[in-house]
């Protein structure tokens, strides 16, 4: 059985997502992984299981596992509110990767690079947006959520994904915070904004992220906001090696999420192997 599928479900998807509170972030990708399927599909958009087949075949030729995987969810999501279960397909089976791919980690060698370059280039927006985030683990969707209030009290409330947690400002970072407040004469709400006086978006910071790696000798791949989440909770863990309590400070329901962050390269795990001295 056929059936025709409409813009008009499309947005009443969407209107479905904001009632349901899922964060802004989280709506943005699931109508963009939506309207992706929605071009795939022929011009008269007649949807069929043998056509959904096809599209899952189509991700799996185009893209990671792991991306085929959120696009597929997205849309199995959608099938579910149409009241078409039956055109869901099942993702594809990945095995668990073990390392951290290496090309992709930041350093703190490379962080702190990154931090003189935008120094020296005098965006000292941007050097604070990469210390906050790295210095506290928070998504760059929770950025907002650091405003002069917070600085004040050394502490911020951030929400994302219907949970709502405390992150706790180093006192440093929170000295440094009130002095460019009062050089930009902000006083109050979102301390990293616009010219317009919006707060700063994922597009703004990449942007202006890409174009210090040149400069810092930092390969470009490597910088993009979430990897400064992974810097902190790599940093965290070898510190204090407590994964329970860095998933609650990352605002993780898993842990098993969390160990995807913590996960260690094959060129570190190669040495604590060759330190075992089992070689004869």
């Amino acid at each position: 059985m056929c059936h025709i599928l409409t813009m008009e479900q499309i947005q009443s998807y969407e209107k479905h997502l904001l009632l349901a509170e899922r964060s802004t972030g989280t709506i943005a990708k699931y109508m963009r992984d939506i309207g992706f399927f929605w071009a795939f599909l022929p011009a008269v958009k007649e949807l069929d299981k043998e056509i959904v087949i096809r599209y899952k075949e189509y991700l799996g030729n185009q893209y990671a596992v792991s991306t085929a995987n959120s696009m597929l969810a997205a849309l199995n999501s959608f099938f579910v509110f149409l009241g078409l279960p039956e055109y869901r397909v099942k993702p594809f089976k990945q095995q668990r990767c073990i390392f951290r791919d290496q090309e992709k980690e930041l350093s703190k060698d490379e962080y702190l690079r990154l931090l003189e370059t935008a120094k020296n280039k005098g965006n000292r927006r941007l050097f604070f947006i990469m210390e906050t985030l790295c210095t506290t683990g928070i998504r760059i969707s929770e950025l907002q959520h650091i405003t002069v209030e917070a600085v004040k009290k050394g502490q911020a409330w951030v929400s994302c994904k219907g949970k709502r947690r405390n992150i706790l400002l180093p006192k440093r970072l929170c000295y440094d915070l009130k002095n460019y407040c009062q050089s930009n004469h902000i006083v109050t709400g979102s301390i990293f904004i616009t010219k317009n006086g919006r707060p700063m978006n994922r597009s703004n910071i990449w942007t202006e992220m890409k174009k210090l790696c040149s400069s810092a000798g930092v390969d470009a791949n490597k910088v993009f906001p979430h990897n400064f989440r992974h810097l902190f909770a790599i940093s965290f863990y070898n510190l204090e090696k407590d994964i329970v309590k860095l998933a609650d400070l990352l605002g993780h329901a898993s842990i098993q999420t969390t160990r995807i962050y913590v996960m260690e390269s094959s060129i570190a795990h190669m040495r604590q192997v060759e330190r075992l001295g089992l070689v004869v």
